[in-house]
């Protein structure tokens, strides 16, 4: 049996307005959809990998409080004090024996927005409005790892999240119809993202150097050591080139690298890259995007080549906590990457 499609949203610049809108906030995790088949939980990503070993509580909670037959949509997230840690998240997919005792130090939230089918009813064809009401039904219990995301149709309110929010971990805020069906594999939501800007330096790729996926990136600390701060998404294709002779190799014959060789796993994200030193020419364009990843490669197979980079501060903007870069031109770089 194949996991369910997840409903896309379509990037907006601006919230759509009006009777017959919900908002709710888009937390900083990973799509997960959940289906309760009994003595199994499968739990998958929004490309289809399964991540039902890396969350036992996450599949434990759902066999405990949802029926068999239910099926349901939301996100995947970790708290760390006072927001979601992306990093912890990642880690997950990362840490192998050290897993048990992950889930009891941090253990992961199911943020439930959706339902798709309840004791063996399909729902998708059902009005948003309608499964809401299921939804909140269902879990009346009030379970801790399995929490009902906010709704309002109150546009102020939504502005609000946007505004206050992100450094809880809140990365943009989603609008939907209470009017429309679930629709599987299609855009049929509207997703507006908080914006920030930072500087970050290029300190490694995933790919390779002459083919760069996506960028590693790094800050300086009080001490003046690059620290790895995080990821971005991918690429866009037709502009790799063009980043590609920004970046030449370091350490290991290429100049020192402050970074490790190999990079731990879990900076590139994901189990098919694996890590590489590289040095970057200046650069001072700016690529922006709207983070919506992992990328989430992260449940597939092998170590994902990373490659090293390290280079001058540039300036950039993102949405959430991950820096961007930039490069030599002054044109901006837009993606938006495809959460798994």
């Amino acid at each position: 049996m194949q996991p369910v499609q997840p409903m896309l949203a379509a990037p907006v610049e601006e919230l759509p307005e009006g009777p017959g809108w919900a908002y709710e906030p888009k937390f900083d995790g990973w799509r997960a959809i959940a289906t309760h088949r009994g003595a199994e939980v499968r739990l998958h990503s929004r490309a289809g990998r399964s991540l039902a070993d890396y969350f036992p509580d996450v599949t434990q909670a759902v066999r405990e409080y949802l029926p068999v037959g239910t099926v349901v949509d939301g996100e995947l997230i970790v708290w760390n004090r006072e927001r979601t840690d992306f990093t912890l998240l990642q880690r997950r997919i990362t840490v192998g024996a050290g897993l048990p005792r992950m889930v009891h130090e941090h253990p992961a939230h199911y943020v439930l927005f959706d339902l798709l089918a309840v004791a063996g009813e399909d729902l998708t064809g059902l009005p948003l409005a309608a499964r809401r009401a299921r939804l909140t039904q269902l879990l009346s219990a009030n379970p801790v790892q399995l929490p009902l995301c906010p709704q309002t149709t109150d546009l102020v309110q939504a502005r609000t999240w946007l505004a206050e929010l992100g450094a809880a971990g809140v990365e943009g805020v989603v609008a939907k119809r209470l009017d429309g069906r679930y629709l599987p594999g299609q855009r049929g939501w509207r997703k507006l993202r908080v914006r920030t800007g930072t500087e970050a330096v290029i300190g490694g790729v995933t790919g390779s150097i002459r083919n760069p996926a996506t960028l590693l990136l790094g800050r300086l600390d009080a001490a003046g050591r690059l620290r790895y701060v995080g990821r971005t998404g991918p690429v866009p294709a037709g502009h790799r080139a063009e980043l590609a002779t920004l970046l030449t190799a370091g350490g290991r014959g290429g100049g020192e690298h402050p970074w490790p060789q190999p990079l731990p796993a879990r900076w590139s994200g994901s189990l098919r890259h694996r890590s590489r030193c590289l040095t970057s020419r200046s650069s001072r364009s700016r690529w922006s995007r709207s983070r919506s990843t992992p990328p989430m490669n992260m449940a597939a197979g092998a170590i994902r080549p990373s490659t090293c980079v390290s280079g001058r501060t540039c300036r950039s903007r993102t949405s959430r906590h991950t820096c961007l870069n930039g490069s030599t031109r002054a044109a901006r770089w837009t993606s938006e990457p495809a959460r798994e």
